[in-house]
């Protein structure tokens, strides 16, 4: 859950999973599964190819109505060897089931795009070696935060969405010569006849870094601004006021020493500002405080997402969506190794005669 932050080491060796029938990957199979998955069904593999690892909530939050209709749909695509799965092991209660791309999945997703299998990168044991991962925790809470932002779009405003996700290794790919974001997102407000827009880069803190560290990464922001000519705000999500309160001293001495802070806008928040009694609990609420250029970071209040680029009034608007870091057009085409990023929302739910349960 986003208002909660699981540690890594609260993580240990994944449960042993109960033993359950699954669909041998035969090529019989594989041409079997196109009358049976859905559009909405092919858009989450592509989610698990793009971020690694969704949890059944995550999932639940992304995709389906209830927790009912994602336990049916995940199972079948489970025993369709599509999807696989581990639960990492917790000394307190049970862990959430983690779900990666399956054999099947990745050859459907890769004929999707005319590919082979091996040009999508995809190798299962790769896929199943996050469960052992020492990031796990990590990469699991980045897809938390924006999974939250994608259930607050399907759930409550329609005049709200986030309309881009970018995975670490997309944007390690781009940017990684200078400095590697947890993940790149855009959310999208339309009030009063007006259509706002704000991007972002978000570092999530889990509480095992340094903050030292933290604040160290806003120099590679700063190269990143003068490399592109253009002011992407850092979003930092941290797990709690307490360390928020730490990062931003640590942050906003790094910031005030910048040779030109303004091309790096900065705002924290913390998880634990968020009510986990709500019914769709996200960072998209009024959580973040904007850095400003003192030393000890105070801002005047906190602000919503959708309301974030008041707090930087010469920030300019983000460039037209739907291409990858200036490409053109031909960035929307897959290609070896690289597929074009998955829309951050599902496609709507379809009747399928043959498998039932998914709606």
């Amino acid at each position: 859950m986003i208002t909660t932050t699981t540690r890594q080491h609260t993580l240990r060796d994944h449960l042993p999973g109960r033993h359950t029938a699954r669909a041998a990957n035969s090529v019989e199979h594989q041409a079997m599964l196109a009358s049976r998955l859905t559009v909405r069904d092919k858009w989450l593999l592509a989610l698990l190819h793009e971020h690694r690892v969704l949890t059944s909530f995550q999932i639940q939050d992304a995709a389906f109505p209830s927790g009912r209709s994602a336990r049916q749909r995940v199972l079948d695509l489970y025993l369709w060897r599509a999807i696989s799965r581990f639960q990492p092991f917790q000394q307190l209660g049970s862990a959430p089931m983690h779900y990666v791309l399956g054999p099947a999945g990745a050859a459907v997703l890769a004929a999707e795009h005319g590919l082979e299998v091996k040009e999508l990168g995809y190798r299962h044991d790769r896929a199943m070696a996050i469960a052992h991962n020492q990031r796990l925790a990590h990469t699991v809470g980045v897809n938390d935060f924006f999974t939250s932002l994608i259930a607050r779009t399907r759930h409550t405003k329609a005049d709200e969405a986030v309309t881009a996700w970018w995975s670490e290794s997309r944007c390690a790919r781009h940017f990684g010569d200078l400095v590697i974001p947890d993940g790149y997102g855009r959310w999208r407000n339309h009030h009063h006849g007006t259509t706002m827009e704000v991007e972002w880069f978000l570092e999530l803190d889990t509480g095992t870094e340094s903050l030292t560290k933290v604040g160290r990464k806003l120099a590679g922001y700063a190269r990143l601004a003068e490399s592109t000519g253009i002011a992407t705000p850092v979003l930092v999500w941290l797990p709690t006021t307490r360390r928020e309160a730490g990062a931003r001293t640590a942050l906003a001495r790094v910031h005030a020493g910048l040779d030109a802070p303004h091309t790096v806008p900065v705002a924290t928040a913390a998880a634990d500002l968020l009510d986990p009694a709500s019914p769709h609990p996200s960072p998209a609420e009024a959580v973040w405080l904007p850095l400003t250029s003192t030393r000890t970071g105070r801002a005047r209040r906190r602000y919503s997402l959708a309301d974030l680029s008041d707090a930087w009034p010469g920030l300019a608007p983000p460039a037209s969506p739907g291409t990858e870091d200036g490409e053109g057009e031909t960035a929307a085409a897959a290609s070896p190794y690289r597929l074009p990023p998955p829309s951050p929302i599902p496609p709507r739910a379809t009747p399928n005669r043959i498998a039932r349960g998914e709606n």
